[in-house]
């Protein structure tokens, strides 16, 4: 075995781990839904949560039976209130704080992301206060990786009332109609849709999963059946046509699906997502799918477009916002995919001379995401729960 043999079986192991690592994501992330409507001194809240994420932190299932109930939800809504109170904080500026109130009898609503909890409360506010900064620190500590969607609503619209992502210590600020701006933080607006573009590409691990299968033949001289690659200028030409084709192909179907065009459901997109992974790892080990390689990329591009849609689905944005969105978020996924390929393209051109590059990282990397793609597949098509 050569000297770089061993090493490229450990990166191979390394690779595998990573993956195994984030089956349990799988397109799944843990996303809310915030409305704080603002009249006069009050503020009634509206925080929509998914079952399954409330489900992590209380235990809610008593009778372990996989399904949450009305009778079990209703039992613990004392638990919920207390739960909620420190997650969010709603004051002023100079720091007078807003009075929570008691939690509302809960109510169950349905997102494209499942079945969630509806959280109200009201808020008493001071007495004509210019400006409200809210302080959200939902699953902070135990899910870094979640995300809200925000909305301020006022009678008339107000500064900072444009839809927004919000992560676990997040603040925003809110400014009554005819007040100067109370300076929203930078990370808000457009700039905040670029970051939920580049979250979205790196929990998403079945998307992560799709790019590297389809780059891992990129560094042989006619694909997975090839030789090593004497030159990397050809490699990266072809891994640009490969990434441009997929970046063209999500860009035209996440606006299809956002400007109302056309929206598959939910359960369709996220089984051939996972179908596309495994169809691609197969191809690794038994071509059989169009050359070159962008056709694929092409091809799939426009399902995983479909997926993309999903993280921006009940903004209720109109056409200006969603504009501004589409293409704040979109920038953020191509340069979330532009760090994974620059992360590992120079790994494979560092190992792909190697015996073991075919063996262990193209073939091996290969049936493992074929199999772990199936199981993904299998799940979304069934409703059924095969992977911790």
């Amino acid at each position: 075995m050569s000297a770089l043999g061993r090493p490229l079986r450990r990166l191979a192991l390394a690779l595998w781990l990573v993956a195994c690592s984030g089956v349990a994501m799988a397109h799944a992330p843990s996303t809310a839904y915030l409305t704080l409507t603002v009249v006069g001194e009050q503020v009634q809240q509206r925080l929509d949560v998914s079952l399954r994420d409330l489900d992590r932190e209380l235990a809610l299932d008593a009778d372990d039976d996989g399904r949450i109930t009305w009778s079990e939800l209703r039992q613990r809504q004392a638990d919920l209130d207390a739960w909620l109170r420190p997650a969010l904080g709603l004051g002023t500026p100079a720091g007078g704080d807003c009075a929570a109130g008691p939690l509302a009898p809960v109510q169950v609503d349905d997102h494209a992301d499942g079945t969630h909890a509806v959280l109200r409360r009201d808020w008493q506010c001071p007495a004509a206060a210019a400006a409200l900064v809210l302080q959200y620190r939902l699953f902070a500590h135990s899910d870094p990786a979640h995300r809200a969607i925000l909305r301020w609503v006022g009678d008339p619209p107000a500064s900072g009332a444009e839809p927004m992502p919000l992560a676990p210590g997040d603040q925003r600020t809110w400014t009554r109609a005819g007040q100067p701006a109370a300076g929203a933080p930078a990370t808000a607006g457009w700039a905040a849709y670029i970051g939920e573009g580049i979250h979205h590409i790196l929990i998403g691990a079945d998307h992560l999963l799709f790019l590297w299968v389809l780059l891992l033949p990129s560094v042989l001289r006619g694909g997975a059946a090839g030789t090593p690659a004497p030159n990397w200028r050809p490699v990266l030409l072809d891994v640009a046509r490969t990434i441009s084709a997929f970046t063209v192909a999500h860009s035209v179907t996440l606006a299809v699906a956002m400007l109302g065009v056309f929206s598959p459901p939910t359960r369709w997109v996220e089984s051939l997502i996972a179908a596309s992974v495994a169809l691609t790892a197969i191809d690794n080990l038994r071509p059989f799918l169009p050359s070159p390689r962008w056709k694929i990329s092409a091809l799939f591009g426009l399902v995983h477009g479909f997926g993309f849609a999903g993280a921006l689905s009940d903004l209720g944005l109109d056409r200006a916002d969603l504009a501004r969105t589409l293409a704040g978020f979109n920038l953020g996924v191509e340069l979330g995919q532009l760090g994974v390929v620059a992360l590992w393209l120079p790994l494979a051109w560092w190992g792909h001379r190697q015996p073991g590059y075919r063996r262990w990282v193209l073939g091996g990397g290969s049936a493992l995401a074929g199999v772990v793609a199936m199981l993904w597949c299998t799940e979304r098509l069934f409703d059924l729960q095969l992977l911790a």
